[in-house]
């Protein structure tokens, strides 16, 4: 199997592969514990919203700046210093437990940290893979990649809520030691580094990658459509920790609530090969919004954890396969010298909105309930649906990148560094996350702790 060769025959994306999974798995545990700290501590569910969305903030405002340091710099050592930025914010957790002086305040300073850090990491980890991998594997590290982060998101939450249950700071305590993990194997990756593009030719402004982008149409119609649709699911994580939470659930059962996502995910990581084959672009959106409005809906009549579970599963299994049409249309068109930048435009336009999610999510729950929180969520995602992902039935460039993916790196050769990508180019190395959120393969994707 082409997915096992590749963690086999190249240790430098081996140790990216085996960093990214351990610390998405550390990432997940303090996801959910991040809202049931606060709430543990005296908290609201407006506040535990505001302790994701501060972290949501920072990486939205750092997003450009971000993509242009890792278009400039040393990529291995940016991805090494956030690791063990991150690693001392998180530390700090356990370490004002143990004092005594774990407050709001703190939490909050922490979501600030390590929102700056990961913003800076992500755009030097999304390059990196494209610099550790073959052009011809980078279909197989995408699966591999994807099915780690589903795996993840799988195991992370039941993980989380139980080892919350045994002591609230221990999430926190594996997640910073995840982070030196990942630290020490990055360290040990050899990233080649490409050939220099002619400074008469390099686009040096901060928002390089946002122009490229508003000159591509498909492109730009799915980005507004994944826009809307995470902001509903960013929302949605909040809204369903804290509705479980006031119905009575323990930690152990959110946890396994929330693992759902990660069936979901794995099973459509599974499927996305045969559903990007037989779909076109335009009716896999359109299909997405519609499940997660029904999902949603559904949502708002029932706390149960065994119904809500299920449902969680459908609504994320068509999330990997739109992840693969949307990452793939980015880094198949983008020009080498603009990846960092392009890669970060694409996460503003798609996660911006969504940094507000979870405040909001909090307060409606707070001021009408959850039920009807729910609803509001899921006329939302019908709204966006409607709106953004028609014009797209008419589309058919995405199609044609989605054809790619189920190539297995037989394409041509890597283009040169910095030459503009034709869209029957194989250059994949961004992975889909929840929702229509396509995230790269780098530890750390999702919100809340990270």
């Amino acid at each position: 199997m082409k997915s096992a060769g590749i963690l086999r025959t190249n240790p430098d994306f081996r140790r990216y592969w085996l960093s990214s999974t351990l610390s998405t798995l550390g990432s997940q545990l303090s996801l959910l514990a991040f809202p049931l700290l606060v709430l543990s501590i005296g908290g609201s569910a407006a506040q535990a919203g505001t302790v994701a969305t501060c972290s949501l903030v920072t990486r939205t405002v750092l997003r450009l700046p971000a993509g242009h340091l890792a278009d400039r710099l040393d990529r291995r050592m940016i991805m090494v210093g956030t690791d063990l930025v991150r690693l001392v914010a998180l530390a700090s957790i356990p370490l004002a437990s143990g004092l005594g002086d774990l407050g709001q305040a703190h939490l909050l300073a922490v979501a600030v940290v390590e929102g700056a850090a990961t913003a800076l990491f992500a755009p030097a980890a999304t390059i990196a893979v494209r610099d550790v991998v073959p052009e011809k594997d980078l279909t197989d590290a995408l699966s591999r990649s994807q099915t780690a982060m589903a795996s993840s998101s799988l195991i992370g939450p039941f993980l989380g809520g139980w080892l919350f249950t045994l002591d609230p700071i221990l999430p926190f305590a594996v997640d910073a030691a995840t982070y030196g993990v990942s630290a020490v194997l990055v360290l040990r990756m050899g990233i080649r580094q490409p050939q220099g593009v002619a400074a008469s030719e390099r686009d040096n402004r901060l928002t390089a990658g946002l122009r490229w982008l508003t000159h591509q149409r498909a492109l730009l119609a799915a980005l507004l459509f994944a826009a809307g649709i995470n902001i509903v699911s960013a929302a949605a994580q909040t809204t369903m920790v804290v509705s479980l939470r006031q119905s009575g659930a323990g930690g152990t059962a959110i946890g396994a609530v929330m693992a759902c996502a990660g069936v979901g995910g794995l099973l459509g990581a599974a499927a996305a090969p045969w559903l990007i084959k037989r779909i076109t672009a335009g009716r896999l959106f359109l299909l997405i919004g519609g499940v997660w409005a029904l999902g949603l809906a559904v949502f708002s009549r029932t706390t149960h954890p065994w119904i809500l579970g299920p449902v969680l599963v459908v609504v994320v299994f068509f999330s990997p396969p739109a992840g693969i049409v949307v990452g793939r249309a980015v880094l198949v068109l983008a020009p080498r010298d603009l990846l960092g930048r392009v890669s970060t435009a694409t996460g503003l336009m798609m996660a911006g909105l969504a940094s507000v999610g979870p405040v909001l999510a909090g307060s409606f729950v707070d001021s009408m309930g959850g039920s009807r929180t729910w609803l509001v969520l899921a006329g939302t995602a019908a709204v966006v649906t409607l709106v953004s992902s028609v014009p797209l039935l008419r589309e058919t460039s995405l199609d044609a990148t989605a054809d790619d993916a189920k190539g297995g790196g037989d394409g041509p050769e890597d283009p040169a560094p910095g030459d503009a990508v034709a869209p029957s180019g194989r250059t994949p190395d961004e992975a889909g996350a929840v929702g229509l959120v396509p995230a790269p393969p780098v530890p750390r994707p999702g919100t809340g702790g990270n």
